[in-house]
Formats: C-alpha cells, structure tokens, sequence
C-alpha cells in the first residue's frame, strides 16, 4: 500500500516507519493515525520483519496532533468525537501489541501525541537535542488516549508533574524518567539504534512475541492472576522449535538459527 503521511522502508528483518508531514512538523492527524494503524496490522503479521523502527523525518519528531484536525474535532458531536478517538486508542494500542521489537528513533521536538509514539515503542533511542513536552493541559484538554502508555514508562509521580504542567523537558531528564533509554549525541543516533538492532536479533522473534505480552499481562496485575498465564506461557515456549532450538544451540556452543546479523 502506497501511504501518504509516512514511509514504510524494509531492509531484511529491519522495517523502518517515518512519519513525514514536514509541512506540519510531522503532526499526526486522521490520515496518519489511519495509516499508522494499517502498517501496524501489515508488519505484525509479516514474518520477514522481527524489528521496527519509529522515526519522524527531518529535525522532527513529531509536534503532536493537528491543530488543525484538533479544531476540526471540537466542531464534532461528543459521540463523533468519541468515535474519532478510538480510532487513534485502537492504533496506539495495535503499536504496543505489535509482535516484534520496536524502537523509537527521536530527535528534536516530540510533543503530545508524540510521546505517546514513544510510549509505545519498546525503547527509545533520542539525540541530546530532543525535547519533549505533554501540552494538552495548556490546550484545555488532557492527554487521555496516550496516557495508558506514557504512565507505564514514567509512573503517576512524574506524571502528575509533567501532564499537569505542560512544562517541556530535555532527552536526558527523559532517560532519567524512563521516557528514553539512551540519550546520544546525533551524529552518533543511527549507530546506537543499529546497537540495540543487533540487540534484538539476538534474540527468539517468537520469545520477543511471547515476552512482550508477558510483560503485558504481568506489569500491572497481581501475581495470583497470573500464575497459570505465566506457567502456560514458558510450558508454550520450552516445547516450541524455536525454544527447542535455543536449547540445543546452548548446550551445542553454537549461534541458534534465527541469531543473524543485520
């Protein structure tokens, strides 16, 4: 499929998403949220692809919605306005859900709707100029859709601070927060997401699937809820070819199949 407001780029087991609206500073609307739901559904089910990469073209990130989508939306009924937010709910949600490792490239301006990108991206790599700021509040308006997301990265403490005050905070009290993973500078953004690439690949891509529903299920229920889940789960994967193969290329000292460089 041909896209409009973003670039679908694939390099082996590599997929690079790049959001490109430059005229509006990568600023997502309806047409990019649809979008971004659609290669979210085409990359989950491709198996060629075990890595994704979220980045916004040029010097932005991504400058949060619209405004002139978002003045557009205030003019809708209050159930289209529920129906309209869903739709981007149903996205954010499909990112994380999203069966493969994905990283967050950021570098400068990530406001809004762009930290909930990040939010849902399993790291996040940022340049030392990023920054960063939730500034629905100033708007009159919360950060309701992401805010499932970015209060699993920062926890309520900071986001009492940062999602009532609006302030814009730089890449480093991001890492501090646990917003980014790695703060570098930017001539060296791309070598450090090759990094955490090579990272990945190291690894099971039916255990990543596997993993990052566990950490789903687990992070924020209580363990009694989950004991059959968990069991269920690692009985799957111990019985699977890919964990018999894990096990085999352990003991046999050698690289399991699906360990390649990228």
């Amino acid at each position: 499929m041909a896209y409009t407001t973003l670039h679908l780029d694939k390099d082996g087991a590599v997929a690079q998403i790049t959001l490109d609206r430059a005229a509006v500073r990568n600023a997502l609307d309806e047409t990019m949220i649809g979008e971004l739901g659609d290669v979210t559904k085409s990359l989950g089910s491709d198996d060629s692809v075990r890595i994704v990469v979220l980045a916004g073209a040029g010097d932005v990130f991504s400058a949060g919605a619209d405004l002139n989508w978002m003045k557009k939306v205030a003019q809708y009924s209050f159930e289209e306005n529920v129906n309209d937010a869903l739709v981007f709910a149903r996205m954010m949600e499909g990112f994380y859900r999203m069966p493969k490792a994905t990283i967050a490239r950021v570098k400068g301006p990530c406001l809004g709707g762009g930290v909930g990108l990040v939010s849902v991206c399993d790291v996040a790599v940022a340049s030392r100029d990023a920054k960063f700021a939730l500034r629905e509040i100033l708007l009159g308006i919360a950060p309701a859709m992401i805010s499932p997301y970015v209060l699993r990265k920062i926890g309520e403490s900071q986001a009492h601070d940062y999602f009532l005050t609006g302030r814009t905070f730089d890449a480093e009290r991001a890492r501090e927060i646990g917003l980014i993973n790695e703060v570098v500078e930017e001539e060296l953004l791309d070598a450090e997401i090759d990094v955490w690439i090579q990272r990945f690949l190291h690894a099971g891509p039916k255990a990543i699937a596997a993993t990052k529903e566990l950490i789903n299920q687990v992070s924020w229920s209580a363990i009694a809820d989950v004991q059959d889940y968990t069991a269920r789960t690692i009985a799957g994967l111990r019985g699977s070819p890919e964990g018999k193969e894990g096990f085999a290329a352990f003991f046999e000292k050698r690289k399991a199949n699906w360990d390649i460089e990228g």
